[in-house]
This record gives C-alpha cells, sequence and structure tokens, in this order.
C-alpha cells in the first residue's frame, strides 16, 4: 500500500468580519476532516491511496470559501518526507499530539 499526503495551502481574505468567519469555517473543516496544521495556513492529511485522496480532494472542493485561493498538491509520502524544513523554531511534537491519520503501524 502506498499512502499518499494531500497538501492544502491557502490565502483567504480577513479584512472584514464575514470573512474572517469564512476562513474560521474553513479551518474547522480541514480540522474536523482529518488535517494537520503544517503552518499557518497550510494543512496536510494522510491518505490511503489515491482513490481516498480524489474523495478528499471532492470534499474539499464541496467546502471552498467564496474569495481567496485554495490550492490542493498531492504527494507520495516519499516526497512529503523529502521536504525541507529550512527553519522551524518550534518544539518537536510527539506522535500523539499530530492525530490519528498519522500513526500508521506495520
Amino acid at each position: 500500500m502506498r499512502s499518499m499526503r494531500l497538501l492544502v495551502m491557502f490565502d483567504l481574505p480577513t479584512g472584514n468580519s464575514t470573512e474572517r468567519k469564512t476562513y474560521a469555517q474553513f479551518r474547522k473543516f480541514l480540522i474536523k476532516d482529518g488535517y494537520y496544521m503544517e503552518q499557518f495556513s497550510v494543512y496536510s492529511r494522510v491518505l490511503s491511496s489515491r482513490d481516498r485522496a480524489q474523495s478528499h480532494l471532492q470534499r474539499l472542493k464541496a467546502n471552498l470559501p467564496p474569495t481567496g485561493a485554495v490550492t490542493a498538491l498531492l504527494l507520495t509520502e516519499k516526497q512529503y518526507e523529502e521536504r525541507a524544513i529550512l527553519i522551524d523554531t518550534r518544539p518537536a511534537q510527539k506522535y500523539e499530539e499530530l492525530g490519528p491519520q498519522l500513526t500508521m503501524s506495520f
């Protein structure tokens, strides 16, 4: 089984209360749908297959905010693991804090 990772990056307007509410609703949708916050406005989710990725993409499209930019990128786990984190001053998180989608056992 080759797992995939769906990376969602977004830039949404937050100039007024309606836009901030829309931003918060979209962010809550991502968290409720199993995404993990990589950094502000960048979320990712582990998926078991390309078919699961397509269904999550459809669910993402159904919950898009009316304005702003949302980009989704589908990566293999190997591609994701080869990313370079150039600066990260956050303390390391334990696996239990990352959420259930990252606890894979072999």
